[in-house]
């Protein structure tokens, strides 16, 4: 049996204690409090607690939990702690300490970061904290991660992870939208296999408000699950996309959100080392309106857009871009400023 369709049940706390022990983590007498954490739809997610230290248990659930049908391979696990390691490297603090790995059980082990300390900035964009020097720092450490990793061989053979990337983004995102919008399969197809095709840094996948922590040395990523050497722009356009659907989420503060659209965007692009600044913005732009559509109509729906009239206001405006494509994000950005102040 492949790893990747090994047991679904969750873990029990003589597993866990099994796991930290053969970590080293033990010491004789040491009792062992394990606290299920929410985590998103694809992995199962713990707080082990030993005495007075804390930890996180990540493991890789074979079947997402979501309504729709949606597999990935649990290997994820492992592409995840290795681009935790790569980012570590690159930008100490920009990642959670990692502890240690089982692979064969797909999981590792990371400290925990209290929220109290470490919110998220999806809890402080909700909360209408809207700092631009945020934006700024999340954009630096990424375009700083993809600048160090472009171009390098031997990192594109470690994260040769393309078959696991396209089950659980480019397949639900795009291909799985265009089943809904049969007119724009084509493109959106044709969008996926070309984003598949490119070979350039190292992608984090899920570079989402939800999985970067604001920690008092500035911004702390998370969950690399979906972790592939290939096309960095998909990560910018994911980010992007998260501001933009919350000018719906957040409607008195979206100025704010496309004020932190710019920043953002600006910020990245000057770090943009290893291709042409305005192929690199091109990318971004073709990818963003059908991350758009995909959070509406794709197999990840956005949790906040729930009313049909934002709903039809997501999809006209991704479909217009999607069918008429263009280069520039402060075009989309700006258009979209006009649709939702209509």
């Amino acid at each position: 049996m492949s790893r990747s369709t090994t047991r679904a049940n969750p873990l029990t706390e003589d597993e866990i204690g099994a796991v930290v022990g053969r970590m080293g983590l033990l010491a004789p007498g040491d009792k062992v409090v394990c606290v299920p954490l929410d985590g998103g739809v694809s992995s199962e997610i713990w707080r082990v607690e030993i005495g007075a230290r804390r930890y996180c248990l990540k493991r890789a659930l074979a079947r997402l939990k979501v309504p729709q049908l949606w597999e990935a391979p649990i290997e994820r696990n492992d592409a995840e702690w290795k681009w935790l390691a790569a980012a570590a490297a690159i930008w100490p603090g920009s990642v959670p300490r990692l502890v240690g790995q089982d692979r064969d059980a797909g999981l590792f082990v990371m400290d925990y970061l209290d929220p109290g300390r470490y919110p998220s900035w999806k809890s402080q964009l909700r909360d209408g904290i809207l700092r631009a020097e945020t934006a700024v720092a999340v954009a630096a450490r990424l375009a700083a991660i993809h600048a160090a990793t472009a171009g390098r061989s031997e990192i594109a053979a470690a994260f040769d992870t393309g078959d696991c990337f396209y089950a659980i983004r480019l397949e639900p995102y795009l291909v799985a939208t265009g089943r809904v919008h049969t007119d724009l399969a084509p493109l959106l197809e044709a969008l996926s296999r070309t984003t598949l095709a490119a070979k350039r840094a190292l992608v984090h996948g899920d570079i989402s408000p939800k999985n970067i922590l604001i920690g008092p040395d500035g911004p702390v990523f998370i969950d690399s699950e979906c972790a592939w050497y290939g096309e960095p722009a998909f990560d910018l356009a994911f980010c992007l996309n998260h501001l933009l659907l919350k000018c719906l989420w957040q409607p008195q503060n979206a100025r704010g959100f496309l004020r932190l659209f710019e920043r953002l965007t600006e910020t990245y692009l000057t770090g943009v080392t290893w291709q042409p600044r305005a192929e690199m913005e091109s990318l971004t732009a073709g990818l963003l309106p059908a991350l758009l559509l995909g959070r509406i109509d794709g197999k990840s729906p956005i949790e906040y857009i729930t009313n049909e009239r934002e709903k039809n206001c997501v999809r006209n405006f991704a479909r217009r871009f999607i069918a008429t494509r263009v280069d520039r994000l402060d075009v989309i950005r700006d258009a979209w400023g006009r649709e939702v102040h209509a």
